[in-house]
């Protein structure tokens, strides 16, 4: 019984996932600020929803989302958040469904992942360059900056740079998020998530789908920080706030 849910679920992601992703490799190279976009936005907007869908109908994947603050949320604001899994990128999609929100991410993203790759490119995320340097990361930050500002998008940030592998809260690197809060001056949203680690690659995802539940929470919405010290503030705080929440959530289980 296991085996054929699996085989049923796999296939049924397959049928969901391959026509998208097959249409953006082939519009990518000709039409990435049309065609490609309107393809990306359909993943977006439905192929991220109906994927969970079809994780919790045969998998038994929970999304808890709680939507306390959302009220309180500004036109448009940045976002930090702790990183699990590649999930983190249509799960946000599925918790913001209302925003335009754009990843700050690492560019071998972008590259060779179905589905995956050309939407960042073509939806314009920030691709930070693993060569290059601290200055070619920080050109990249600031017109990314200028995107969002103009588009009216929120970006999001993960302070810890990269993907924790056992949802142990990593250190937090400033850089990048002094940047673009200097570039933007906008509101910055602390969100914390839990769950993304049990399926952070391929084995564990095989092994795990059927055990987790992905929750999602804002924390806490901070002004626009005014400089360099309260920029740290928000950091450290923050940092502070997501480790009270996975302490709570894991505590519950």
């Amino acid at each position: 019984m296991i085996l054929l849910t699996n085989i049923i679920t796999i296939c049924a992601c397959v049928y969901l996932l391959s026509g998208p992703s097959i249409l953006n490799i082939l519009f990518y190279p000709f039409s990435k600020k049309h065609l490609c976009v309107k393809v990306s936005d359909y993943i977006v907007k439905r192929s991220s929803p109906l994927l969970f869908a079809i994780l919790k109908c045969y998998k038994h994947f929970k999304l808890s989302f709680s939507k306390e603050n959302f009220d309180k949320l500004p036109e448009q604001f940045m976002i930090i958040c702790n990183h699990q899994s590649l999930f983190d990128i249509p799960i946000f999609f599925c918790f913001m469904p209302e925003h335009n929100v754009r990843f700050v991410a690492k560019d071998n993203l972008a590259r060779h992942i179905p589905l995956v790759s050309e939407m960042l490119r073509s939806h314009e995320h920030c691709m930070i360059p693993r060569k290059g340097g601290a200055a070619t990361a920080m050109r990249t930050m600031e017109k990314f900056s200028e995107r969002v500002l103009e588009k009216g998008q929120i970006p999001v940030i993960f302070p810890e740079g990269t993907r924790s592998k056992d949802g142990t809260l990593g250190k937090f690197y400033s850089a990048g998020f002094r940047k673009i809060s200097e570039a933007t001056n906008l509101p910055v949203v602390v969100c914390c998530l839990d769950g993304g680690y049990k399926v952070n690659d391929l084995r564990h995802i095989m092994e795990n789908i059927s055990h987790v539940d992905y929750k999602v929470k804002i924390l806490k919405i901070y002004d626009a920080p005014s400089s360099k010290e309260e920029q740290v503030k928000i950091l450290e705080e923050s940092r502070e706030l997501m480790q009270k929440q996975l302490d709570e959530w894991r505590g519950n289980e």
